[in-house]
């Protein structure tokens, strides 16, 4: 099974521009904190700007946040990466099968309600929640 980074990486974009405003903020250094390559950070630049979550200047490696920190949520970022379901339902079962044929629509309304209830809390963390954890995780590496 394939899982998706680009919610992870996003934020991790979000994250480095707050912590390294002023030093290096172009696709390449971006990509080197990440392991990847910089095309795919400047395709999450792009969905970010869009979304009015980051600030691009064209033609350079300046990049800000479009707004503080303290006003970016999760959920944020979330929604501008196009608001995937959390959680699958497997399509392929047995409707003759009196839990294939059920469990579908059991599970719909069971993940609903957990995908409702990752949402409220991603609204609750902001990227300045995550800067500050990096910076106390990093002072205590010292």
């Amino acid at each position: 099974m394939k899982y998706s980074h680009k919610l992870s990486d996003a934020i991790h974009i979000l994250t480095y521009v707050q912590v390294f405003k002023d030093g290096d903020l172009s696709s390449r250094a971006i990509a080197s904190s990440i392991e990847t390559n910089p095309s795919l950070v400047r395709q999450l630049i792009s969905l970010l700007s869009k979304a009015g979550l980051l600030n691009s200047h064209p033609g350079k490696s300046g990049l800000s946040l479009a707004k503080p920190a303290t006003q970016i949520s999760i959920l944020d970022v979330y929604d501008a990466l196009g608001h995937a379901p959390l959680l699958h339902i497997d399509p392929k079962t047995n409707v003759k099968c009196i839990v294939g044929g059920n469990i579908q629509s059991v599970l719909n309304q069971e993940y609903d309600e957990i995908q409702r209830a990752a949402e409220r809390k991603m609204d609750e963390i902001t990227i300045q929640d995550i800067t500050n954890h990096i910076l106390v995780l990093h002072q205590n590496r010292r």
